[in-house]
């Protein structure tokens, strides 16, 4: 067992592989934010066409947050463009440090040297599109965390974006420190769940919902790899809709020839049958009765 271990300790020095998948019936551009003191991952922005996947390397000590675009607008000559969710602010595909501009899913990660990574889903900043966070191959809880449910169908009024691409907080709708869990309530005993964040909480119970949400959102494993997927649900809805019909039930069990509705089976008419009852000694009574009992079931039930 501590070998085991050991063997996990040592891949988490070395960092984690990141991979993104999208499962959305469209583009999305990934936007990479890393936190101050960590390094850069090679990108920071990109696209990924429907069904499309990219893996990068994330080193030990690593910390920030990845989010998905989209309805986003490149030049093809000058690369220069904005999305109409989730974008950084940077008028290009790359993000060059720009965050996400609310309301986006966010995935933040912090990753260990050797020791444990958190990780977590967040719509404190609002929601535009279902996000799934996948630890793969690591030790500990190591839970599967994310947003599946298509938040902007369920989005109240009071928070939707204008063509209801997403969802805002109520944090971004109202500006209001109780919302925000700013100023007087800028703490865990002040700052409480409202009835937007509940609405969030509800839908995606493993996500952050508001800016204290830790209990049930923050998750742990160590050595591990991770797949972040965008419209994870898509994969499971198009095999169940895409898969063949399920094949007819076959006939009922026919005793003896073919019946048509109403028919005794041609067995009760066969020489057999009736040989069968002149054929019967006292001392078979009893084994026979169980027999004909059963044989009469048998008739019953394919008449029905």
């Amino acid at each position: 067992m501590l070998c085991y271990i050991n063997l996990f300790t040592d891949k988490g020095a070395i960092g984690a592989t990141f991979t993104l998948n999208n499962k959305c019936d469209y583009t999305v551009w990934p936007g990479i934010l890393a936190n101050v003191g960590s390094s850069g991952l090679g990108t920071t922005g990109f696209e990924l066409l429907p069904g499309g996947s990219r893996s990068f390397q994330v080193p030990p000590n690593w910390s920030g947050r990845i989010w998905g675009r989209t309805g986003c607008n490149f030049d093809p000559n000058t690369q220069q463009g904005t999305c109409t969710t989730g974008d950084c602010g940077s008028n290009q595909i790359s993000c060059n440090g720009g965050g996400a501009s609310p309301p986006a899913t966010l995935a933040e990660f912090t990753i260990g040297s050797g020791t444990q990574d958190f990780y977590d889903m967040s719509l404190v900043d609002g929601y535009n599109l279902p996000m799934m966070i996948d630890p793969r191959g690591g030790i500990g809880a190591c839970g599967l965390t994310g947003c599946v449910t298509d938040l902007n169908q369920q989005c109240p009024n009071e928070l939707r974006v204008g063509d209801g691409s997403a969802c805002k907080s109520a944090c971004e709708a109202f500006r209001s420190p109780e919302y925000c869990c700013s100023g007087a309530y800028a703490s865990p005993t002040t700052c409480k769940p409202s009835v937007y964040s509940e609405i969030f909480k509800s839908a995606c119970p493993k996500s952050y919902s508001y800016a204290y949400d830790d209990a049930t959102s923050t998750f742990t494993c160590m050595g591990a790899d991770y797949t972040i997927t965008f419209c994870p649900s898509n994969t499971s809805q198009k095999s169940a809709r895409d898969s063949p019909p399920p094949p007819p039930p076959p006939p009922p069990l026919a005793i003896g020839s073919e019946t048509r509705t109403g028919e005794i089976p041609l067995i009760v008419n066969s020489p057999w049958f009736s040989n069968f009852f002149t054929g019967l000694s006292s001392k078979s009574h009893s084994c026979a009765s169980s027999f004909i009992f059963t044989l009469i079931m048998l008739i019953f039930l394919s008449l029905q």
